[in-house]
């Protein structure tokens, strides 16, 4: 957020008034007001001041990844056959697993790479690191949400969470859909 026109629509959207945001940005709130009104263009500390102020609230109420991360983690190792990882979607009702080797991402096995597996007649005793794609992304367990979705819509892969790095879970769409209505 950059644009004092913004101010207004995300002070509403965190239902704070314009006293507790002049509080929160140590500004009065006819300072508040008048820029909401579009009367007065502020200094630049002063809508610095407000725009920190409005931020730290946006990320001490956002969904933070470790509060929609499902913590079961499947995953494969790379010395797992082919059919392991089939065996494992199937068992679990899953699209895509994670390669995982020392407590690192390593790589992902998805129905697709199966899929070509299976029709180009492999070995399905092949291991999954010679048919494994790049790793999902991984982001911190305290992440935002939003950068999860942002994520999702640009990788069709599940996202590893991670702190101290050590995986600790995994997100998928479902999980971010599911999410929205908690």
């Amino acid at each position: 957020m950059t644009d004092l026109s913004e101010i207004k629509d995300v002070r509403k959207r965190l239902g704070i008034s314009q006293v507790e945001l002049a509080k929160l940005a140590h500004v009065s709130q006819s300072l508040i007001a008048k820029i909401e009104s579009g009367r007065i263009d502020p200094a630049y500390s002063k809508a610095q001041q407000i725009f920190e102020a409005l931020h730290s609230l946006t990320g001490a109420r956002e969904l933070k990844a470790y509060q929609i991360m499902n913590k079961k983690i499947i995953s494969l190792s790379p010395s797992d056959s082919i059919d392991e990882a089939i065996k494992k979607m199937k068992k679990f009702n899953i699209s895509q697993i994670p390669v995982i080797e020392h407590e690192r991402t390593v790589g992902l096995i998805s129905e697709t790479i199966l899929l070509e597996v299976i029709s180009s007649s492999k070995n399905s005793a092949l291991e999954v690191r010679s048919v494994m794609k790049d790793p999902p992304p991984t982001i911190s367990k305290n992440a935002s949400v939003r950068v999860a979705v942002d994520l999702l819509k640009f990788y069709p892969i599940v996202i590893v969470v991670s702190s101290e790095g050590k995986i600790i879970g995994i997100i998928s769409k479902a999980d971010v859909i599911s999410s929205a209505y908690h």
